[in-house]
């Protein structure tokens, strides 16, 4: 993972500065969220300044370092390359320790040949030589929080448990249980989310499975923001005052997860269910607020693209742009993860993602419409995936 690590060095400097190094941390997921095997120049370019400026900011920030020697390898400034590489070496960070490189994808689209960081032909490079092996899982549900100026809430460590419920259930998913980490509530700090992740992308081989769930709140930067770039963790600090430089030294940013499965999950079959823009309350006037001032955000169109990358990738949103996740009291879940569970339960692991999606979307948009029709509120589920052919099973090919 890559940006916030890199601010436990900061940390304290951010305190006595102002909170100089959590702006800095910010403007490096900006930047990695312009860095793609994709990219343009012109995102390069951004990504650059972006880069160059967190350094300023926070001259100990050993990823801003790290990530600008890549940028500005990839634009031929071999010279700005080299020093900004020493500079790391200097402040060393997590990214730089593990060599993460976002330009590189671990399963790249059909047609492209996958390579190391130097060049080398991938062990995957082939894509799946058969049927699905190994299947491993994530399961990350937060419902409590150790900011008290954060919105706890209150049925996210349950969808989280059915999930996994639905998942080990030999009549279901299969999965062994020791091949499934779960992280509930005061478990699922940045920290631990983070190394479970480094678990998932150590674990997975090739022709493994390997799915993600996340049920948290999910914030936009910005109020004027529609696009999710954190993970509201247990242990995110907001402050009465809210101030942003302490989430963004505390919080999960998106992107880490992004990098994660398109960068370093080997698997060919990964799906990412992303319930991260819960409201705690759908009948306040405005519940679009995590705390004053804290906007909830659904996974915006560019974030589940930069998830996608390269091939055999599935992501669920649980709501659309400008949508949030309700919470239902009468069902003790949330609607998505409860019609989610449901599906799996009655059209069986074997049975493609797709479908589940359909029976998911279908329930979830046609209870919500009807329970909260006085309030006008709709909440419609967004699939994407690689290619318009990728599909899988949870329990098979």
């Amino acid at each position: 993972m890559v940006a916030a690590l890199g601010c436990a060095i900061c940390v304290p400097r951010a305190q006595a500065q102002g909170g100089r190094c959590g702006a800095g941390v910010d403007l490096v997921v900006q930047a990695l969220e312009k860095m793609s095997a994709s990219a343009s120049n012109d995102q390069l370019g951004d990504a650059d300044q972006l880069l160059k400026r967190a350094a300023e900011l926070c001259g100990e920030l050993g990823d801003a370092w790290y990530y600008r020697s890549l940028v500005e390898r990839k634009l031929g400034h071999a010279q700005l390359a080299d020093f900004a590489m020493r500079q790391a070496q200097l402040f060393p960070s997590d990214a730089s320790a593990e060599q993460l490189n976002p330009f590189v994808l671990s399963t790249p689209a059909p047609g492209r040949r996958a390579v190391t960081s130097n060049g080398a032909p991938a062990a995957n490079a082939s894509g799946p030589s058969g049927p699905p092996g190994q299947r491993w899982a994530l399961i990350v549900g937060i419902g409590t929080f150790t900011d008290q100026n954060i919105e706890p809430l209150k049925y996210t460590a349950n969808d989280a448990q059915s999930f996994e419920d639905a998942l080990v259930d030999p009549k279901i998913g299969g999965f062994q249980a020791d091949h499934v980490h779960s992280l509930l509530n005061d478990q699922a700090t940045t920290k631990n989310i983070k190394m479970q992740l480094n678990w998932l992308a150590r674990s997975a081989g090739p022709d493994d499975v390997v799915v993600v769930y996340v049920a948290t709140h999910g914030s936009s930067r910005d109020l004027d923001t529609v696009g999710v770039n954190y993970i509201i963790t247990h242990d995110t600090e907001i402050g009465a005052n809210i101030d942003p430089d302490s989430l963004y030294a505390t919080a999960l940013p998106m992107v880490e997860i992004s990098n994660a499965i398109a960068t370093r999950v080997k698997a060919q079959r990964a799906a990412i269910f992303l319930d991260t823009c819960y409201s705690g309350n759908a009948t306040v006037q405005d519940p679009k607020l995590i705390a004053p001032g804290i906007k909830n955000a659904a996974p915006s169109t560019e974030t589940l693209k930069h998830i996608t990358q390269g091939s055999g990738r599935m992501v669920f949103a649980a709501a659309g742009t400008e949508q949030e996740s309700l919470e239902s009291d009468t069902l003790k879940h949330g609607f998505f993860t409860y019609y989610l569970v449901q599906a799996l339960q009655q059209e069986g692991g074997s049975t493609p993602l797709s479908k589940i999606f359909d029976y998911t979307e279908q329930h979830v948009s046609q209870t919500v419409a009807t329970d909260f029709k006085q309030y006008n509120l709709q909440q419609n589920p967004v699939m994407s995936r690689s290619e318009d052919a990728t599909d899988f099973a949870l329990a098979g090919s």
